[in-house]
């Protein structure tokens, strides 16, 4: 039976966004029930597109994507696959009627982490982060508004706008990875080799003022998403605070991380400042 290979589908995006982000993971259990396999079917999608590129150090990274890639391409056209996570996120894809062109700027970005290592201008920058993370929101918004075109270009830029915030905390955190591991330096016009506090302090800048704007947003969502998205917002804004806090030369050489019992604080002071419309 098709429907109970889909639900299987659905199952295994879900395992997947609980096996590698417990932060994400809480935020999405925090949906209406109606939308949230929706939000774990796309999360699946681009995991598993950003664990080719990052982590198959063993393996032909270039043909691994590109099998991926193809694969991709049939299950949209086909509305199947027999990869349970390109199932799922083809259901969710013509489900919301998700512009094409989202996912194909956000595999052209993946792609370019195969070999691209250093951006050295702002455009270079703010194009990757628009496939690798703008466009992610924007996907996650078409299911948040169900429909309503009218809403979806209300929240379109707001949408993006967290997107980057919550893409460029993942590279102030992940600086060491990033850098030691995968060679890759993101941010222009930055010299990792001898971070100090003014360049430092420019990231930080740059991110909440997207952080200003995402939030004006996540006020206006349907009450199906509101408070899973500000409780992703109010973790990625503690992540923020500590990174904030931590020596530059320190955010080199560590991972930055939030406890999960400080994910549980989070969670209910964020409820609570919800109830009383305090976003």
């Amino acid at each position: 039976m098709k429907a109970l290979f889909d639900t299987v589908s659905y199952n295994c995006s879900k395992l997947v966004t609980k096996s590698y982000s417990t932060s994400f993971s809480l935020a999405t259990k925090m949906l209406y029930k109606s939308i949230r396999f929706d939000i774990y079917n796309i999360y699946g999608f681009v995991r598993f597109a950003d664990e080719i590129v990052d982590s198959f150090h063993d393996y032909d990274k270039a043909t691994l994507f590109n099998r991926f890639s193809d694969d991709l391409e049939n299950a949209l056209k086909d509305k199947i696959s027999l990869n349970p996570i390109l199932n799922a996120f083809q259901h969710t894809f013509h489900k919301y009627n998700i512009d094409k062109s989202l996912v194909d700027a956000f595999m052209n970005s993946m792609r370019l982490d195969l070999h691209k290592t250093e951006y050295l201008t702002e455009e270079e920058y703010k194009q990757y982060i628009y496939g690798s993370a703008d466009v992610v929101g924007l996907m996650c918004l078409k299911v948040f508004v169900n429909g309503d075109n009218a809403k979806y270009d209300e929240l379109k830029d707001t949408a993006m706008s967290l997107g980057s915030a919550f893409q460029k905390v993942n590279f102030l955190r992940d600086l060491k990875a990033d850098f030691e591991g995968l060679d890759r330096t993101y941010f222009p016009n930055t010299d990792l080799n001898n971070l100090d506090e003014k360049s430092k302090q420019d990231i930080i800048d740059d991110i909440e003022a997207d952080f200003e704007k995402g939030l004006s947003g996540i006020q206006k969502l349907p009450i199906e998403a509101k408070f899973g998205v500000f409780m992703a917002y109010r973790y990625y804004h503690q992540l923020l605070k500590k990174l904030k806090k931590t020596p530059a030369l320190q955010i080199k050489n560590t991972r930055i991380r939030v406890s999960n019992p400080k994910k549980i604080e989070l969670l209910m002071r964020s409820y609570v400042k919800y109830q009383l419309n305090l976003m």
